[in-house]
């Protein structure tokens, strides 16, 4: 894996990818922060990343997954994923600072593009309304939550409460106090104070959670 750009997102970014068992070439054109992170990632190198021959010198075409995180640069953000398409990588990710960024960013090559603090800011706006414990939005309008098991559906089997038809919604998983999760079944029956993974569109999910 290669990590270009090593800001916030980038630099943590690269630190977890290593936690988690991987190779890590991580590239910036800023001394100071390559020093930083050569001690914590697998390789690390200072590179103007928009040189396709600095690029090729560092090998970057032999990776199969990139991480372009340059956020300051929108220019260097853009001619790095450029190159990095024409690298053939076969998987780019590409950090966005708008909506814009990351239209101009899909256009020039990059297969999925982050807004990191769009996307965080959408999320903590789930969770400071105190209905939910988690929530993860994922395209075409799909949400995984935690939330608590609402009134309406505790002391019955799940089949019985009809959940899914009457609310649109999935209970995946189930987590009792003093328990670890485990899945839900249709004869599984919540109780007051259980923690319910639910997952469905994210307007049904949000509806039940107001149920709590």
């Amino acid at each position: 894996m290669v990590v270009i750009g090593l800001g916030r997102f980038g630099g943590s970014l690269a630190v977890e990818l290593v936690r988690r068992g991987s190779e890590v070439l991580a590239l910036d054109n800023r001394p100071h922060l390559v020093q930083q992170f050569s001690d914590a990632v697998t390789h690390a190198a200072v590179a103007d990343t928009t040189d396709p021959e600095a690029l090729r010198q560092l090998d970057v075409a032999d990776f199969r997954r990139a991480v372009v995180a340059i956020g300051d640069d929108l220019e260097a953000s853009i001619l790095t994923t450029s190159l990095l398409s024409d690298f053939e990588i076969p998987h780019i990710w590409a950090k966005a600072v708008n909506r814009q960024h990351g239209r101009i960013l899909e256009r020039v090559g990059a297969h999925r593009v982050v807004l990191p603090e769009h996307d965080m800011g959408e999320r903590v706006a789930h969770l400071v309304t105190g209905r939910m414990l988690d929530y993860i939005q994922f395209e075409d309008d799909y949400a995984i939550v935690k939330t608590r098991a609402p009134g309406a559906a505790v002391e019955r089997p799940l089949g019985e409460t009809r959940v899914r038809s009457k609310y649109g919604v999935t209970v995946v998983g189930i987590k009792r106090p003093g328990e670890g999760f485990t899945y839900a079944t249709q004869d599984t029956v919540l109780h007051h104070g259980d923690i319910l993974i639910v997952s469905g569109r994210s307007h049904d999910v949000e509806k039940f959670a107001d149920l709590t």
